[in-house]
């Protein structure tokens, strides 16, 4: 998926950077690259860097090289804006990331302002699309989709059963439990 991911935004890049001259396409990396989401962040770090590698193995975009910026947002909203504004101002138009919804939403609004395209493959909350930004585009299911799915699921296959929605008291599990529970209430 990382690797599509970072293909899609380097397809965008190609379209942009037709015929022009620059040396190196620069794509923004945001992720908790320390943190309690470490382990989440170094997966997209280092998906990022074999999709930039591969890419460039094959002669790159128009014989243009992707060169990756990591940023570390440690799955903090203020911290993912002091990234958004250090790519602003290291001249990144392409970001991947971020990984939390409540860090990508903030960070989106920094980007949309400074026109970098951003794309997450993991911000799930609704919230994050329906503010109609040009730039900020998901790779990966709402909450509210996914939380059908899961309602759904439950309460076709476990009819006679009790079932407990619980969740770990994080933005992302309330709203997809929030969201199965729901559904399992519209399903009777």
């Amino acid at each position: 998926m990382k690797k599509s991911l970072l293909s899609a935004v380097a397809l965008t890049a190609l379209v942009a950077f037709s015929g022009s001259a620059w040396a190196d396409i620069l794509i923004g990396v945001a992720g908790p690259i320390t943190g309690p989401n470490a382990a989440f962040g170094a997966q997209l770090q280092k998906g990022a860097e074999q999709a930039a590698a591969d890419i460039n193995a094959a002669g790159g975009i128009n014989g243009q090289q992707i060169k990756l910026e990591i940023g570390d947002d440690v799955s903090d909203p203020k911290q993912g804006i002091s990234v958004a504004n250090k790519f602003v101002a290291d001249g990144v138009k392409y970001v991947v990331g971020h990984f939390n919804s409540g860090v990508t939403i903030p960070a989106s609004e920094v980007y949309a302002e400074n026109g970098i395209l951003v794309i997450t493959p993991s911000a799930t909350n609704p919230q994050l699309t329906e503010r109609g930004l040009w730039n900020t585009f998901r790779t990966c299911g709402r909450d509210d989709q996914q939380g059908k799915v899961a309602g759904d699921y439950l309460a076709k296959n476990f009819k006679d059963a009790k079932i407990a929605v619980i969740h770990d008291k994080t933005p992302y599990g309330q709203g997809l439990a929030d969201e199965t529970k729901k559904a399992l209430n519209g399903n009777g």
